[in-house]
């Protein structure tokens, strides 16, 4: 090896005994950015299975609470990402996502070669396509790692990773992946990932605003809402927003209908969710009919004051009778 190299990997003492570099310990660190409803609870978990973790959000409290927990927290995605090997981002949208790679003291700033980056927001395939050019080029690698599971799933570690990008890194990422899901399922290049995430979550608005009708109309003609729950559960119209996450009030225990909507997927994120579904679609020239009509009731909501409530709330909106 060449001096020079050897150099930049390593640390003279003031004894004259050579210690490996702070860069190469850096690369056991995982950072993490975004530690809202569900990127709290996945850092937690990595945190659990014996990851170092270097964390970063704009919110003090949420990184005092895993500073309390035994995590460094990072000055600026820059700081995080100068830290560690692999990182994870959770973010709500393509520009906060975009601004914290690409902005002032963004992950790209501070990026070491060889670093593996997992993005499990969910935005446009056309960010990842376009973020894994730029990590590429500082020799590193990017892989579109959206999740399916809701709160409840990222609290336990048992969330779903749809993953596009490279297949050799995905099996590089597998274990820091595993550390926060049970099912990590590879979907292809880079882009990917965030398909069949859009595609699930505009099911998924789909089926919470159907669940929420359905109850509604059968408490209405007065059936008892926990035996028409538990009759769906029991027949065809099962799925997971009446098995797992009923909107009802009252019906489940440990879920947002039960503390008033608070907490959870806001609906916020489902309409944003909803109108990238809306986008793709037009591009590939896909009719969806449901999907429109649903992306128009929770853009409603949110014009109803239900933005940062959880998105099982649309059981609220519709049983108050807003016009649709």
């Amino acid at each position: 090896m060449a001096f020079s190299t050897l150099a930049r990997n390593l640390k003279v003492c003031s004894n004259g005994n050579a210690v490996v570099f702070a860069r190469r310990h850096a690369s056991s660190n995982v950072g993490f950015i975004g530690l809202g409803n569900m990127g709290g609870f996945m850092a937690k978990n990595l945190m659990n299975k014996g990851h170092k973790l270097v964390v970063y959000d704009v919110s003090k409290a949420a990184t005092e609470a895993l500073a309390k927990a035994g995590a460094t927290v990072g000055k600026s995605p820059a700081d995080v990402a100068s830290q560690s090997g692999t990182i994870v981002t959770m973010l709500p949208n393509n520009d906060i996502v975009t601004n914290v790679y690409t902005g002032k003291d963004g992950v790209f700033e501070g990026l070491q070669s060889g670093s593996i980056l997992l993005d499990s927001s969910t935005v446009d395939p056309s960010v990842p396509i376009a973020l894994v050019k730029q990590a590429n080029a500082k020799g590193s690698s990017f892989l579109d790692t959206p999740v399916s599971g809701g709160v409840i799933a990222a609290q336990s570690g048992e969330l779903t990773f749809m993953v596009g990008g490279d297949k050799e890194v995905f099996e590089k990422a597998k274990g820091v992946l595993s550390g926060m899901g049970k099912k990590l399922v590879h979907c292809g290049d880079i882009g990917m990932g965030q398909a069949a995430k859009i595609c699930n979550n505009m099911l998924l608005g789909i089926s919470m605003a159907g669940v929420a009708e359905a109850m509604n109309l059968g408490i209405r003609l007065g059936l008892d809402g926990k035996l028409l729950m538990d009759i769906v559960n029991n027949s065809t119209g099962r799925c997971w927003s009446s098995e797992i996450y009923n909107p009802v009030p009252g019906l489940m225990p440990n879920v947002p209908s039960a503390r008033d909507y608070e907490g959870g997927f806001y609906s916020g994120l489902i309409a944003k969710d909803l109108g990238l579904a809306q986008g793709l679609a037009t591009r590939t020239g896909s009719p969806i009919p449901m999907g429109a009509l649903a992306s128009q009731i929770y853009r409603l909501m949110c014009k109803a004051g239900l933005e940062n409530r959880d998105f099982s709330s649309v059981y609220k909106f519709i049983q108050d009778g807003q016009k649709i």
